[in-house]
């Protein structure tokens, strides 16, 4: 029976060295964490976490991981997904002249180990860039939970295609400019999605990992963030950044962004 007791609301967990800006807020025997990947579906099949105990024997709460610290390595044994709790987490492979290129950054509420669905060994390295918290799913069980589940499926394949997607997203000829502004709309809209501020946040990565993933110079990337303040779009100190004018760096943003 359910405690008359339990507050519906969860605690905001704190973690040091994360941006205090986009850290979930932990659930509880009743709750889902706000950044729960599944939850969504399941509560639109009207079950609660408290009438999916199968589900929440699942889930491995694990970390912290410090920044540095690998997640996992390519060519390990894969068993399962992992849904970021808090922090960042960058994935990237590493060529055979030991050249890296890096395939995304995960934040709060996204999964990794996606692309490892199809084999048995996890197809590139995984990485926290600050103290990192995540929700390990055990595969196999997940994957047969999601026969008894259909949207919990559905989800799985959603989640595949968005994260398919914003690998090539970059591929196109585009300019640096368009680049950098789709980074920073794409970076904004992920963060609103999760009830994040959608103007003011950190950038986790270094200058040389984010125009490794934009497929840039650094020094292009870094004259782009200086015009960019110069034409009043926003605000960068070091690492954190304001969004000024939102609307224009969504025009910019468009032909990359497909919007």
């Amino acid at each position: 029976m359910r405690n008359p007791d339990a507050h519906d609301t969860a605690a905001r967990v704190v973690f040091p060295n994360v941006d205090p800006s986009i850290v979930a807020d932990d659930g509880n025997d009743w709750v889902f964490c706000s950044t729960c990947a599944f939850s969504e579906v399941c509560l639109a099949q009207g079950m609660g976490k408290g009438d999916l105990r199968d589900l929440h024997l699942l889930v491995e709460h694990t970390g912290p991981y410090e920044a540095g610290q690998f997640i996992f390595r390519e060519g390990t044994e894969f068993n399962s997904i992992a849904a970021v709790r808090a922090g960042t987490v960058k994935t990237f492979m590493v060529d055979s002249q030991g050249r890296e290129q890096v395939l995304g950054f995960h934040l709060p509420g996204e999964l990794i180990g996606l692309n490892a669905i199809d084999g048995d060994r996890y197809p590139c390295d995984a990485v926290a860039l600050d103290t990192v918290m995540l929700c390990r799913f055990y595969f196999p069980k997940i994957a047969m939970l999601a026969t008894r589940v259909p949207k919990l499926q559905q989800q799985l394949f959603r989640l595949m295609s968005r994260d398919i997607g914003n690998a090539a997203r970059f591929a196109g000829d585009y300019s640096a400019d368009e680049r950098v502004a789709a980074f920073l709309v794409g970076f904004s809209r992920r963060l609103s999605a999760r009830g994040f501020s959608p103007t003011r946040f950190r950038l986790t990565m270094s200058r040389a990992d984010l125009a490794n993933y934009l497929r840039q110079a650094p020094e292009t990337v870094s004259r782009v963030l200086r015009r960019f303040e110069d034409d009043k779009l926003l605000e960068v100190r070091r690492r954190d950044v304001e969004i000024m004018d939102l609307p224009r760096l969504e025009s910019m943003a468009s032909a990359v962004l497909r919007d």
